[in-house]
């Protein structure tokens, strides 16, 4: 009885930790995204300027290798902010079954599963970061970070609205919905096991977020108002009842105003 007392105990004060963990780095997160907006608000002020003085070709260079490192860097914090609140659920339950495995690395493990899942979301953010660079090559995006060809905006969120209806998204939704089943399908040992079942999640969580965050494209880059909703939307998602029924609604809507911009081309 004092075992399990103690064991419990120490799974509290564990929660604690984490917990304070993970609402600091959201909280730097997005302290982060907020002076990155204001900044990028200032850029776009000025290249309205320049436009209307007769020089936008100032404003419109070539980006290249450190432009890519910091879109990257401009990516990976989002998806912090945006995809840390879901996820704290299933990080926290990864903590406490450690613990009442006896694992004496539990508070490790539990770290290393953040990590595998933190990977995941970087590599996508790589991947974002790499598809901006390449709209804004091909002049496809505006100096808000925003597409401005409704034929290509239109598309994105026809996609994007139809994956929110596909078995995949189910599937990888259903992952994300219990984690208690994913733990008890996944389970692995150790540091290693836990970077593995992190990287794991995350994957699902990819496979169930990753076409929501491209709509960014659409909607802006770094439009707070918006990475904030579509950040609501997900964890509406993976921690309700009705999560699948709210998804679903999500890609009608995305649908019909996909649909509205091809048609009004």
């Amino acid at each position: 009885m004092n075992e399990k007392s103690s064991i419990e105990l120490l799974i509290q004060r564990d929660r604690l930790w984490i917990a304070l963990g993970l609402v600091s780095a959201i909280v730097l997160a997005w302290v982060y995204l907020l002076r990155e907006s204001a900044a990028m608000d200032a850029m776009a002020a000025e290249a309205r300027m320049h436009a209307a003085m007769g020089m936008a070709g100032m404003t419109m260079r070539a980006w290249g290798a450190a432009d890519w490192l910091g879109l990257f860097a401009m990516w990976a914090v989002m998806m912090v902010g945006m995809m840390l609140p879901s996820a704290a659920p299933v990080i926290m339950l990864v903590l406490a079954a450690y613990r009442r495995r006896c694992d004496p690395h539990a508070r490790l493990s539990a770290v290393a599963f953040i990590g595998g899942y933190a990977i995941v979301w970087t590599t996508f953010s790589a991947s974002a970061a790499l598809a901006q660079l390449e709209l804004h090559r091909t002049a496809l995006l505006s100096d808000d970070m925003r597409l401005h060809s409704s034929a290509v905006s239109g598309m994105l969120l026809l996609i994007a609205g139809v994956y929110q209806w596909l078995p995949v998204k189910n599937r990888c939704l259903a992952h994300c919905q219990a984690p208690l089943a994913f733990l008890t399908q996944r389970w692995r040992p150790g540091v290693g096991g836990g970077f593995s079942m992190g990287a794991s999640h995350g994957a699902f969580c990819v496979g169930c977020c990753w076409l929501l965050m491209t709509l960014l494209f659409v909607l802006g880059v770094m439009n707070l108002i918006w990475v904030a909703a579509l950040g609501a939307i997900v964890l509406l998602e993976k921690l309700t009842r009705h999560g699948l029924i709210a998804g679903r609604l999500l890609g009608l809507a995305a649908v019909v105003c996909g649909v509205y911009l091809l048609a009004a081309r």
